[in-house]
């Protein structure tokens, strides 16, 4: 492929992020053209999350993005919190007017946009690394980056930022123009795959005296569980006995089936942090994704915030292009800001109701259950929990 010099817009980053905003411009006739520094293989198999809301099903539904999805996707009318050796679970589709979520994998939403834009959209171009942004200051942005081997200058009206926290874009935003907010968990999860059936239809989060435990899926045959540990930890120190008995201890509830055991093929260390950074634009250069934000995992809000920036961010550069107005381009950070921090809200609440700090007291505890409690109890507490968890509708 051709190294192209000049288009509308810029797409630093082709994770789902940038993937899915160049579908969006492609479809709105808006050219772009995407930069990903990794290979085509590393993209396809770089392993994230997997609980798809109902908004993010709907976006990529209406780009075309979908059809496999809606084959092979597992389809998640609820989801059950365990404490106390109890289980409770919050019907989505009563709770919200029937809303649910998905479970398929962020590497399977990957694939299907990769697969659509390499045959009919803009142009993607992996190994192309990204080494700054000049020009931004001046309305004119310049990106540059290499590919091939081979220094490359891409001109463009627009740089957007999916390329993460650690990405070149943000940081051609000068010092002093953005702030960030963050907070970093004092535990991690200690995350396995294994090729064992998943012991139920839907997802389980539990909280016990012995720390917080997820029961996941990827598919009807592998199963993806976490477990809540000290930040440090060596997920090799681990043996696959210890795991899965672990597992078991947290997950246990009164007169509950065994865990399906199977080899674990994958285990990882995840730290947990929540950031925000302000504003997600300056000039001609937007962030989207983990580039404006993260979130702990808990309330499964990473990937669906991506999806809702990039929407936004579509629909503005759209009404741009073809009205001349920028009343939706101003408010682009403002408005996904205020989701932003609603989402890290609820990964907030569902983090540290489920987990145990370290030297926690027993008075904190009894007002953990008293906070998990509620949820049982309270119709509008559930109703609350299925509207998050199952995404606020994009407006």
């Amino acid at each position: 492929m051709t190294a192209p010099s000049r288009t509308t817009v810029a797409v630093v980053g082709g994770g789902p992020a940038g993937l899915l905003l160049a579908r969006l411009l492609h479809r709105s006739g808006i050219d772009c053209v995407v930069l990903e520094s990794r290979d085509r293989t590393y993209v396809e198999r770089r392993q994230r999350a997997g609980i798809l809301e109902q908004g993010t099903v709907d976006a990529l539904r209406a780009c075309g993005a979908a059809e496999r999805l809606d084959r092979e996707g597992l389809v998640h009318d609820g989801v059950e919190l365990r404490w106390g050796r109890r289980g409770h679970r919050f019907d989505f589709p009563s709770l919200t007017g029937g809303r649910r979520v998905w479970v398929y994998a962020q590497t399977e939403v990957v694939k299907d946009l990769v697969a659509l834009q390499l045959a009919d959209g803009a142009p993607l171009l992996f190994d192309a690394e990204v080494t700054g942004v000049t020009g931004a200051d001046a309305g004119r942005p310049v990106v540059h980056y290499t590919h091939e081997g081979l220094p490359h200058t891409l001109a463009c009206d627009y740089v957007a930022g999916c390329d993460g926290s650690h990405g070149v874009v943000r940081r051609a935003i000068p010092r002093g123009r953005l702030r960030t907010y963050e907070r970093v968990y004092p535990y991690s999860w200690f995350g396995i795959l294994a090729e064992a059936p998943p012991s139920g239809d839907e997802l389980v989060y539990a909280h016990s005296p012995r720390g917080f435990a997820l029961h996941s899926m990827r598919s009807p045959s592998v199963s993806r569980l976490y477990l809540q540990v000290p930040n440090g930890t060596d997920p090799a120190a681990w043996s696959e006995e210890e795991i899965w008995d672990e597992l078991e201890a947290r997950l246990a509830v009164e007169g509950g089936r065994k865990l399906n055991r199977g080899p674990v093929t994958q285990r990882a260390v995840l730290p947990l942090r929540g950031s925000v950074t302000e504003p997600m634009r300056w000039g001609p250069v937007l962030l989207a994704g983990d580039a404006a934000h993260l979130v702990p995992p808990t309330g499964a809000k990473g990937l669906n915030l991506a999806v809702s920036d990039v929407v936004l961010l579509a629909r503005a550069l759209a009404e741009r292009a073809a009205t001349g107005t920028a009343a939706a381009l101003d408010a682009y950070s403002s408005a996904c800001l205020e989701r932003v921090w609603r989402a890290q809200h609820f990964s907030w609440f569902m983090t540290t109701a489920l987990h145990t700090e370290p030297g926690q007291s027993p008075f904190d505890t009894r007002l953990q259950l008293a906070r998990l409690d509620r949820l049982a109890s309270s119709p509008h507490a559930a109703a609350e929990l299925a509207a998050n968890y199952t995404g606020l509708p994009l407006t």
